[in-house]
């Protein structure tokens, strides 16, 4: 019998294959396995909470969201945690998009109730945000977020400005913002702290689970803290070296269901999962 009590995936590039799908009979036969034994099901993205459930809708009631790259958590539909920025937060970081020479910078910001940008941003950009925001709402000024709590901002610029932005983030909102990437040219602006691996702490202490007890699965730079975490950590076989450094097992690409072979794998109680 399995160590494992919880299940944690990132969803783009390591769930979903490059296509944006996922072998639904094969996961759906995993997942009555792992309810059976009381094993916890969790999507840990950067995504829009809306947009997650989307995926899942026969089981999005019974399962946890980390959402947002950990700025929102939601357990069987309860909210868990949801963090913020202080609105002086969100002003300076928008002068400082605004201000800095981030060739072909485009962004959005994310809240609880909706993800935000302002008028004028590339139509065709807004397309592709339209499939990780279910909810994107046009806005001309910060004032018509109203209350919603901000979050979160999702950038997207030239991969040879990625280190740059980030390091100029990291020198003029020390300790307020921090930079992570997924790749291709994203960049999250995050809470400090408020990372996957933030998420499933709290979810665990919640449930009695230890880190040795918690499966990881993770592609990119924003899942770093997760699988530094988790005490079964896998990278996929398409992640970055730097990404597979951080991560104590490897598991086969995205593209060929490398997540639901390594959860097949310790469904079945074989090497590296032992009781």
């Amino acid at each position: 019998m399995t160590s494992v009590k919880m299940v944690a995936v990132d969803k783009d590039g390591t769930f979903l294959d490059d296509k944006k799908e996922y072998n639904r009979a094969r996961f759906a036969a995993c997942y009555a396995q792992m309810k059976a034994r009381g094993i916890r099901f969790v999507v840990a993205s950067g995504n829009q909470y809306y947009q997650l459930r989307s995926f899942f809708p026969e089981i999005a009631k019974e399962i946890t969201f980390v959402a947002e790259n950990g700025a929102w958590i939601i357990d069987r539909d309860e909210e868990i945690f949801c963090g913020a920025f202080s609105r002086e937060d969100v002003e300076a970081v928008i002068a400082t998009l605004q201000n800095g020479a981030y060739p072909e910078l485009r962004y959005i910001l994310c809240g609880r109730e909706s993800a935000y940008y302002f008028d004028g941003i590339e139509a065709q950009w807004l397309v592709k945000m339209r499939h990780y925001c279910h909810r994107l709402k046009a806005i001309r000024s910060l004032e018509d977020v109203g209350d919603d709590r901000l979050f979160k901002f999702a950038l997207n610029l030239s991969d040879d400005f990625v280190e740059p932005l980030m390091a100029d983030i990291s020198r003029l909102h020390q300790g307020r913002v921090a930079a992570t990437s997924s790749g291709h040219g994203s960049v999250d602006l995050i809470v400090p702290g408020h990372h996957k691996g933030h998420g499933l702490d709290l979810l665990a202490k919640r449930w009695g689970i230890a880190p040795s007890e918690i499966l990881a699965f993770g592609d990119g730079g924003n899942d770093a803290e997760m699988l530094q975490y988790a005490g079964f950590s896998f990278a996929m076989a398409n992640a970055p070296q730097k990404v597979k450094q951080v991560a104590r097992y490897q598991a086969p690409a995205n593209n060929e269901e490398g997540v639901l072979q390594v959860i097949e794998q310790m469904l079945a109680g074989q090497p590296p999962f032992t009781a």
